[in-house]
C-alpha cells in the first residue's frame, strides 16, 4: 500500500508534516490550496476513513498511525477554532518517511 506525507501550513504560519497510509489524501487536497478550518477537518476525516478502510481490506486491521495522525491534526486545528477565517494550506505531497 503506497503511503505518503503531506505538509500543512497553519494560520500562525507554522508547518506540520503529516502521514497518510494511502494516496487517497491527494483526492481531497490540492497543493497550494487553502481550506477553511471546518472544511479541512471534514475532508481530512473522510480521507483518513477511506485510507483506513483500504488498509483494513488489505491487512485486516486499520492503520493506528493514521488514527494517531488524525487526532494530532484535530488537536492542532482546535488551537485555531476561535480565529475568524482560519485556513489551513496544503503545501505539497511527498514520499512516506
Amino acid at each position: 500500500m503506497p503511503a505518503m506525507t503531506y505538509t500543512l501550513r497553519w494560520p500562525d504560519a507554522s508547518q506540520t508534516a503529516a502521514y497518510s497510509p494511502s494516496l487517497v489524501i491527494q483526492d481531497y487536497f490540492q497543493p497550494g490550496q487553502s481550506y477553511a478550518l471546518d472544511e479541512f477537518l471534514s475532508r481530512l476525516r473522510e480521507a483518513t476513513d477511506i485510507a483506513n478502510e483500504r488498509v483494513r481490506a488489505k491487512f485486516g486491521f486499520a492503520c493506528s498511525r493514521a488514527g494517531d495522525q488524525l487526532r494530532s491534526l484535530e488537536a492542532l486545528a482546535a488551537r485555531f477554532s476561535s480565529l475568524p477565517g482560519a485556513r489551513v494550506e496544503v503545501l505539497g505531497f511527498g514520499p512516506a518517511d
